[in-house]
């Protein structure tokens, strides 16, 4: 009973190392501050950054509640463990000791997935996403394999509990999508989502080859955190072209037959973005120089990287064929992620939207990789 009783005080400890990790304290302080913003009387004239903040506030809470509960959880474990320790009866003492040993298993797990969140750190990671799935080269395959992408972040994004609003949709003519952006609104969903940037090849069977032959297509996914209002992202005017059109699909009454879409170019660095699945215009303009502003926040990283690494004689060219992950359903079935070396057979449950362990595998590379 001993070993048990240092197994969960060194359970406890390594929780408390956590806490301080995930600055619990600090964040049991906004949470206050929040509280009071919430209690005063003009909290919800501002109806915008009131759903900003009691979201936040529910985030907190859900986070905190987590913690405390585990901390308590295992303060009562140990209380039974040190009375079963008193206990005379050899059989009673064993019974009690599998009991302990079994509680203490479903801890365990409790804090690994706490401790996982030590590895979203990044400046980002706590923010919203945004998602845009673009069909590559494979022709009509292409364009169904992004949709079938699609539908396995929709299905992921709904097991996490985030929720999604669609931004832009363009529909190909005989099947599948040609692009797709939306918005991922949810704690952390950046920090878990960044995993899936990059392209993604799919082997299959065509269902649009009558010879049935093997094709192979690819599909590129862009992630993107939302980016607070004040980042220092600057947008000058004369950098902007900005053209509206009337919006296309399904949307709604006035969405079809007003010039509500928008599309924003960037002169200097070319990068556009268009937005039509709001009815107002101002809507999606705003949408669509939200999207602007991170792709920007992301095309400055990635330059300075590249430069970097062109002064550390790293610099390679970024091809469309570097594939970060393929979907293999034949001849034989396998996913494999070529970054973490992560491998899967169960193709059908990654793409109905169980991603758990190729996002969690790749954050640990990423964390090792630091």
């Amino acid at each position: 009973m001993n070993e048990l009783i240092n197994k969960i005080q060194e359970l406890k400890n390594n929780l408390q190392t956590t806490g301080e990790i995930l600055k619990l304290a600090q964040k049991k302080q906004r949470l206050m501050e929040l509280e009071d913003k919430m209690n005063e009387p003009k909290f919800w004239n501002n109806q915008e950054n009131a759903k900003k903040i009691s979201q936040e506030v529910a985030d907190l809470k859900s986070e905190l509640d987590e913690f405390e509960k585990l901390d308590q959880d295992l303060s009562d474990l140990l209380d039974l463990a040190v009375e079963a320790e008193k206990e005379t009866s050899a059989q009673e003492s064993k019974n009690l000791e599998k009991d302990i040993e079994e509680k203490l298993d479903k801890l365990q797990k409790d804090f690994e997935r706490l401790e996982f969140k030590t590895m979203l750190s990044g400046e980002y990671d706590k923010n919203n996403a945004i998602l845009a799935i673009h069909a590559g080269t494979g022709g009509v395959d292409a364009q169904d394999w992004a949709q079938m992408l699609e539908r396995m972040y929709f299905r992921y994004c709904e097991n996490k509990k985030f929720k999604i609003n669609i931004l832009d949709r363009q529909a190909a003519s005989e099947a599948g999508i040609k692009s797709t952006i939306f918005e991922v609104v949810g704690r952390w969903a950046y920090g878990y989502l960044q995993s899936e940037a990059g392209v993604h090849r799919l082997v299959r069977i065509s269902p649009f080859d009558a010879e049935k032959m093997r094709h192979t297509s690819f599909a590129l996914v862009e992630v993107l955190p939302e980016l607070e209002e004040a980042q220092d992202i600057e947008l000058k005017e004369e950098d902007l072209e900005i053209d509206t059109f009337r919006a296309s699909g399904h949307g709604g009454q006035s969405v079809n037959t007003t010039d509500s879409a928008v599309r924003i170019r960037h002169k200097p660095t070319g990068i556009t973005v268009t937005c039509q699945n709001e009815r107002s215009q101002l809507q999606n303009k705003q949408t669509a120089l939200k999207i602007l502003k991170a792709r920007l926040k992301q095309y400055n990283e990635a330059e300075q990287e590249e430069e970097k690494k062109k002064l550390r004689g790293e610099f390679s060219e970024a091809a469309w064929g570097n594939q970060i992950r393929s979907y293999v359903l034949h001849p034989y079935k396998l996913v494999k992620d070529h970054r973490t070396g992560y491998e899967t057979q169960e193709v059908e449950e990654v793409l109905d939207g169980e991603l758990n362990e190729l996002i969690e595998k790749y954050l640990k590379w990423k964390a090792k990789k630091r």
